[in-house]
């Protein structure tokens, strides 16, 4: 009977902890693949835009807000989102900046990539100062 009750506890507790994107996007990632999740990101961009500008605006993010449960973000807040991953310095994210930050949001989806790089830069080390 305790266990019961705590296992009721628990799955309440699971489902009023806050879930953020980067919780979902490695899911994502595995279940779609490298492909399949460049394309939800490309169709999630396209959400955002500004259909004139063909980039994520502050406006077209602040219009976007409420339908991601953003809408009590301040102004302030919203900018510093595109501030994160505005690599051009324009105030707006193309598509490769939003791709680039949702993943940078979800480091663990770089985790296998980066060991296959540690793999074969020890590899190529060891074939350069052994022959």
């Amino acid at each position: 009977m305790a266990s019961q009750q705590q296992q009721q506890q628990q799955r309440q507790a699971a489902a009023a902890a806050p879930v953020g994107f980067e919780d979902y996007l490695p899911v994502m990632a595995e279940r779609l693949g490298e492909e399949g999740l460049m394309r939800e990101l490309a169709s999630g961009f396209r959400l955002l835009m500004d259909p004139a500008r063909g980039l994520i605006t502050f406006d077209s993010l602040r219009r976007s807000a409420p339908l991601l449960g953003l809408g009590a973000m301040s102004d302030d807040d919203l900018r510093g989102m595109l501030a994160e991953g505005d690599f051009d310095g324009d105030g707006a994210l193309s598509e490769m900046e939003f791709c680039v930050l949702m993943l940078r949001l979800s480091p663990e989806l770089m985790d296998g990539p980066r060991r296959w790089l540690d793999d074969a830069v020890s590899q190529a080390s060891h074939f350069l100062y052994t022959s």
